[in-house]
């Protein structure tokens, strides 16, 4: 399993907005792509807004690509998310996971 990892910067009051374009549009279309295996949105507060960080499961680079097309390390920030954020990452980072334990 590969973790893809992103981060991005938020208003606080804005995390919420984010957060329903990731419902909405993301995961609506990650879900139907073979490979995907879930999803983490994760907020962390900042001296002056909010940090929002991003890591999608996939099955292997190959489905990942099906996703992210052939620059696989470009993030993928639909017009919709970078309106409602303040910074975002332009790079992903993946991570093979080693252990998944899940209860």
């Amino acid at each position: 399993m590969i973790a893809r990892t992103w981060k991005a910067t938020a208003d606080t009051d804005k995390v919420k907005d984010y957060v329903a374009h990731f419902e909405n549009n993301v995961y609506a279309e990650l879900k139907h792509i073979a490979g995907f295996q879930g999803a983490y949105v994760m907020q962390k507060p900042l001296e002056d807004g909010m940090e929002i960080q991003v890591i999608t499961l996939w099955e292997s680079m190959d489905t990942i690509r099906t996703f992210a097309g052939d620059l696989a390390e470009q993030a993928v920030v639909e017009p919709q998310a970078q309106a409602v954020l303040r910074a975002f990452d332009m790079t992903v980072t993946h991570h093979e996971v080693l252990v998944n334990h899940q209860v």
